[in-house]
């Protein structure tokens, strides 16, 4: 098949690969940034955002309608830049990207190098929130309330993802847009429970739940596509 083609499961993924209808809400919080780097491949460096400081984003999406099926995701994200490159894009790292559909896991992980388990994840709403619950080995990791809500739209724009693909960096450009979104300063509304898996261990150790709360986001009607990944 051709290098924009891949064969997952008995189905064929052409690319870009396309989102058209998500919610996402992200939490966005400031930690120690030595702490990060140790959870960053060599191969890439943490943007220090102050002094001794980097951003970690939490990431909670309801897929509903998209290429790689229709299923629940949970990020944990780093911003970095190439090592030893710093005129290059600042780009977003994915530490963990636990998902509850094997097909989805599949694709993710070899198409793009994204870290993708198959996991249990609970997704649910209220009115004016939504909530993840991600389990991992039988052990609670973490409980993320997100505010819901907003009358913004923003189109579809290109961003940069890192990842590595059998030991090498690779780079990947993704679009992301969406209707009915909000951005709130600060933590109002975010409830942050982790639990006693060895990934919240790590969360607790870059200071969660108790780091700065940057902000928090919400797009009800997410849109967007995940382009080739290249070599760096």
């Amino acid at each position: 098949m051709s290098a924009e083609s891949f064969e997952i499961q008995g189905k064929t993924v052409t690319l870009p690969a396309v989102v058209r209808d998500a919610s996402s809400g992200s939490v966005m919080y400031l930690v120690d940034r030595d702490a990060a780097q140790a959870l960053v491949p060599d191969a890439f460096e943490t943007v220090e955002a102050a002094p001794g400081k980097t951003q970690l984003t939490l990431v909670i999406v309801d897929y509903r309608d998209n290429d790689l099926g229709d299923y629940d995701e949970i990020g944990i994200i780093f911003f970095v830049r190439p090592t030893g490159r710093p005129d290059a894009e600042v780009g977003s790292f994915i530490y963990k990207l636990p998902v509850n559909q094997s097909f989805t896991s599949e694709a993710g992980c070899r198409i793009w190098g994204f870290p993708k388990s198959v996991e249990e994840i609970d997704f649910s709403y209220a009115d004016d929130s939504a909530t993840a619950r991600l389990t991992m080995d039988g052990q609670h990791v973490l409980t993320l309330t997100v505010p819901r809500g907003g009358d913004n739209s923003t189109p579809d724009s290109d961003a940069v993802g890192y990842t590595m693909i059998e030991g090498v960096a690779h780079e990947n450009v993704f679009t992301r847009g969406g209707a009915g979104e909000q951005t709130v300063p600060g933590g109002d509304g975010v409830v942050l429970e982790l639990g006693d898996h060895p990934i919240a261990g790590q969360l607790r150790d870059l200071g969660l739940p108790g780091a700065p709360t940057l902000l928090s986001a919400w797009t009800e009607h997410m849109t967007g596509s995940f382009g080739p990944s290249r070599k760096l």
